[in-house]
Protein backbone atom coordinates (compact mmCIF):
# COMPACT_ATOMS: atom_id res chain seq x y z
CA UNK A 1 0.00 0.00 0.00
CA UNK A 2 1.11 3.44 -0.59
CA UNK A 3 1.75 6.35 1.65
CA UNK A 4 -0.95 9.17 0.62
CA UNK A 5 0.38 12.17 -1.27
CA UNK A 6 0.24 14.15 1.69
CA UNK A 7 2.58 12.51 3.69
CA UNK A 8 5.43 12.21 1.06
CA UNK A 9 5.26 16.01 0.39
CA UNK A 10 5.20 16.91 3.93
CA UNK A 11 8.43 15.04 4.83
CA UNK A 12 11.01 16.70 2.73
CA UNK A 13 10.23 20.05 4.36
CA UNK A 14 9.92 18.49 7.53
CA UNK A 15 13.29 16.94 7.13
CA UNK A 16 14.65 20.46 5.94
CA UNK A 17 13.47 22.33 9.13
CA UNK A 18 14.68 20.05 11.68
CA UNK A 19 17.88 20.18 10.00
CA UNK A 20 17.78 23.72 10.01
CA UNK A 21 17.24 24.08 13.78
CA UNK A 22 20.24 21.63 13.85
CA UNK A 23 22.41 23.94 12.35
CA UNK A 24 21.22 27.03 14.16
CA UNK A 25 21.30 25.56 17.55
CA UNK A 26 23.04 28.22 20.02
CA UNK A 27 22.83 31.15 17.60
CA UNK A 28 20.38 32.88 19.62
CA UNK A 29 22.77 32.43 22.78
CA UNK A 30 25.63 33.80 20.49
CA UNK A 31 24.01 36.94 19.41
CA UNK A 32 22.62 37.76 23.01
CA UNK A 33 26.06 37.41 23.80
CA UNK A 34 27.55 39.85 21.48
CA UNK A 35 24.40 42.23 21.90
CA UNK A 36 23.89 42.59 25.82
CA UNK A 37 27.57 44.63 26.64
CA UNK A 38 26.41 47.15 24.15
CA UNK A 39 23.11 47.20 25.68
CA UNK A 40 24.56 47.17 29.66
CA UNK A 41 26.41 49.64 28.24
CA UNK A 42 23.86 52.11 27.13
CA UNK A 43 21.60 51.40 30.22
CA UNK A 44 24.87 51.60 32.76
CA UNK A 45 25.46 55.14 30.71
CA UNK A 46 21.71 56.55 31.65
CA UNK A 47 21.92 55.87 34.95
CA UNK A 48 25.20 57.34 35.59
CA UNK A 49 24.57 60.31 33.90
CA UNK A 50 21.05 60.62 35.03
CA UNK A 51 22.92 60.61 38.83
CA UNK A 52 25.40 63.02 38.06
CA UNK A 53 22.71 65.78 36.88
CA UNK A 54 20.92 64.74 40.36
CA UNK A 55 23.67 65.31 41.77
CA UNK A 56 24.17 68.82 40.04
CA UNK A 57 20.49 69.80 40.66
CA UNK A 58 21.10 69.14 44.39
CA UNK A 59 24.08 71.72 44.93
CA UNK A 60 21.97 73.71 43.02
CA UNK A 61 19.42 73.60 45.06
CA UNK A 62 21.56 73.72 48.26
CA UNK A 63 23.35 76.95 47.12
CA UNK A 64 20.31 78.69 46.41
CA UNK A 65 18.44 77.64 50.07
CA UNK A 66 21.76 78.98 51.34
CA UNK A 67 21.48 81.96 50.00
CA UNK A 68 18.37 82.32 50.84
CA UNK A 69 19.20 81.39 54.87
CA UNK A 70 21.89 84.70 54.88
CA UNK A 71 18.93 86.80 54.89
CA UNK A 72 17.89 85.65 58.13
CA UNK A 73 19.37 87.84 60.87
CA UNK A 74 21.71 86.77 62.73
CA UNK A 75 23.39 88.01 66.12
CA UNK A 76 26.41 90.29 65.52
CA UNK A 77 28.98 92.73 67.10
CA UNK A 78 29.62 94.69 63.47
CA UNK A 79 28.84 94.51 59.88
CA UNK A 80 31.75 92.57 59.23
CA UNK A 81 30.25 89.39 61.88
CA UNK A 82 27.14 89.92 60.57
CA UNK A 83 28.01 89.38 57.03
CA UNK A 84 30.63 86.15 58.42
CA UNK A 85 27.37 84.68 60.67
CA UNK A 86 24.88 84.90 57.49
CA UNK A 87 27.70 83.41 55.50
CA UNK A 88 28.31 80.54 57.86
CA UNK A 89 24.50 79.94 58.33
CA UNK A 90 24.37 79.92 54.55
CA UNK A 91 26.67 77.15 54.84
CA UNK A 92 25.24 74.95 57.69
CA UNK A 93 21.88 75.25 56.17
CA UNK A 94 23.55 74.25 52.17
CA UNK A 95 25.36 71.69 54.02
CA UNK A 96 21.92 70.45 55.60
CA UNK A 97 20.19 70.04 52.62
CA UNK A 98 22.85 68.74 50.16
CA UNK A 99 23.77 65.76 52.82
CA UNK A 100 21.67 62.88 51.78
CA UNK A 101 22.96 62.92 48.49
CA UNK A 102 26.30 64.37 48.30
CA UNK A 103 27.60 64.40 51.56
CA UNK A 104 31.22 64.88 51.52
CA UNK A 105 30.72 68.49 49.58
CA UNK A 106 32.89 72.13 50.02
CA UNK A 107 30.87 74.88 51.25
CA UNK A 108 32.88 78.50 50.86
CA UNK A 109 31.08 81.91 51.76
CA UNK A 110 32.20 85.37 51.05
CA UNK A 111 31.30 88.52 51.21
CA UNK A 112 31.79 91.46 48.98
CA UNK A 113 30.27 94.98 48.25
CA UNK A 114 27.79 95.07 45.14
CA UNK A 115 25.30 96.89 42.96
CA UNK A 116 25.43 100.19 42.02
CA UNK A 117 28.25 102.48 43.33
CA UNK A 118 29.21 98.66 45.58
CA UNK A 119 26.74 100.18 48.02
CA UNK A 120 24.97 96.99 49.12
CA UNK A 121 27.02 93.86 50.28
CA UNK A 122 26.54 90.49 48.73
CA UNK A 123 27.04 87.14 50.11
CA UNK A 124 27.73 84.09 47.86
CA UNK A 125 28.13 80.58 48.65
CA UNK A 126 29.76 78.30 46.43
CA UNK A 127 29.40 74.51 47.02
CA UNK A 128 31.63 72.00 45.13
CA UNK A 129 31.86 68.36 44.64
CA UNK A 130 34.37 65.66 44.37
CA UNK A 131 32.40 63.74 41.81
CA UNK A 132 35.68 61.75 40.55
CA UNK A 133 36.88 60.66 44.23
CA UNK A 134 33.46 60.39 45.52
CA UNK A 135 30.82 58.85 42.45
CA UNK A 136 27.55 57.70 43.06
CA UNK A 137 28.23 54.79 40.99
CA UNK A 138 30.60 53.32 40.08
CA UNK A 139 32.34 54.36 36.53
CA UNK A 140 33.31 52.19 33.24
CA UNK A 141 36.75 52.73 32.01
CA UNK A 142 35.65 54.23 29.03
CA UNK A 143 32.72 56.01 30.85
CA UNK A 144 34.91 57.98 33.02
CA UNK A 145 36.65 59.84 30.62
CA UNK A 146 32.94 61.67 29.82
CA UNK A 147 31.95 62.05 33.96
CA UNK A 148 32.88 65.55 35.44
CA UNK A 149 35.55 65.10 37.55
CA UNK A 150 33.96 67.91 39.62
CA UNK A 151 30.31 69.38 39.98
CA UNK A 152 29.94 73.01 41.66
CA UNK A 153 27.23 75.59 42.00
CA UNK A 154 27.07 78.72 43.53
CA UNK A 155 24.37 81.75 44.50
CA UNK A 156 24.22 85.08 45.71
CA UNK A 157 22.45 87.64 47.50
CA UNK A 158 21.99 91.23 47.98
CA UNK A 159 21.83 92.95 51.08
CA UNK A 160 20.95 96.01 51.69
CA UNK A 161 23.80 97.77 54.75
CA UNK A 162 20.77 98.96 56.89
CA UNK A 163 19.61 95.52 57.85
CA UNK A 164 22.34 94.10 58.07
CA UNK A 165 22.96 94.73 62.00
Amino acid sequence: MKPPATACMRSPSVRAYARRTRTQRGVTAVEFALVFPLFFTVLYAIVTFSLVLVAQQNLTLAAEEGARAALNWQTNTSIDSALDNRGKAACDAATLLAAPLVSTMQCVHSAASCGPNNAMKCISVALTYDYKTYPLVPSLPLLSFTIPNTLSSSATVQLNPENIQ
